[in-house]
């Protein structure tokens, strides 16, 4: 589903590693990735919340409107935002088990955004330095 949806390849996979199977999918070369484990003893059920996202930009508006439809063509469904902020600009999508992507049409950047949350304590506490 992530890898259709978001045009992502298989950069890494384990199995049986103390009881963990593993995917790891991502673009080569890259600093990032996401990762999808499962114990093979103990079960966990998901749950996500509204607010659980992972948030990609996408400026370019024929960009943005072809990664809408790769979203859909791989079972993603789109969902309204919980912060009406992301419907503004952006479209929220599910995929099977409730964990939501947003693909923001807008530019960012995390240079020095990022260091001014957490020094100011406006980000949340699990995005702070300790």
């Amino acid at each position: 589903m992530y890898r259709r949806g978001l045009g992502l390849g298989v950069v890494g996979s384990f199995e049986d590693h103390e009881g963990f199977d593993g995917v790891m999918l991502g673009v080569a070369g890259s600093g990032y990735h996401f990762e999808f484990t499962r114990h093979r003893t103990h079960p966990i059920a998901p749950a996500p919340t509204a607010e659980d996202l992972v948030v990609l930009y996408v400026p370019q508006e024929a960009e943005w409107r072809a990664a809408c439809a790769r979203m859909l063509a791989a079972g993603f469904t789109r969902v309204a935002s919980f912060n009406p902020y992301w419907d503004a600009r952006g479209c929220t999508y599910a995929d099977a088990d409730g964990y939501r992507v947003v693909l923001q049409r807008a530019e960012w950047s995390n240079v020095e955004k990022i260091e001014a949350a957490t020094s100011s304590g406006s980000a949340p506490a699990s995005a702070r330095a300790s």
